[in-house]
């Protein structure tokens, strides 16, 4: 599998250490997706979605753990019920707030990805097609209250 990155996602976070984990966490925190000039075409009509996520490679993840402690607890949990970076594939997604699109930049808001981070995708988020009812987070349920003051450490380096 080839996957050629389509952009560079900019944001205020220099480090991995004390950045939200989650864009839930980000209020407000602002960023630039940036698209390269051959992928511009794809952004027509984008500026017509509030939301967007995207697609993108955990670029200074090295290796990967099957087990991990994530950021929201203190118990080991499988790798795939977790949103941790170390994955066998350092693939991440965020959904974000579109602000505007200009030329090859969406400006957003509640990101909360490592500056310099190479985007893989964007999808349109839709309230229709991402939202489920009736649904369960496993061992997150009594966690996800913490989110918006929970920020990284060096446990994923």
């Amino acid at each position: 599998m080839k996957l050629e990155p389509i952009g560079i996602i900019h944001t205020p976070y220099k480090q991995r250490k004390g950045m939200p984990i989650q864009p839930a966490g980000a209020d407000g925190a602002k960023g630039i997706v940036e698209v390269f000039e051959k992928f511009k075409a794809g952004l027509k009509d984008v500026d017509g979605f509030s939301h967007i996520i995207l697609i993108y490679e955990f670029h200074h993840s090295q290796g990967f753990e099957l087990e991990v402690i994530p950021f929201m607890d203190t118990k080991s949990h499988g790798v795939f019920a977790t949103r941790a970076p170390k994955r066998p594939n350092s693939i991440g997604i965020s959904t974000v707030k579109v602000k505007r699109v200009e030329d090859c930049n969406i400006y957003v808001e509640n990101v909360d990805i490592l500056n310099g981070t190479p985007l893989l995708d964007i999808k349109p988020y839709v309230p229709e097609f991402d939202i489920y009812k009736d649904v369960c987070a496993g061992w997150l349920e009594k966690e996800t209250n913490n989110v918006g003051s929970q920020r990284a450490d060096d446990r994923f380096k």
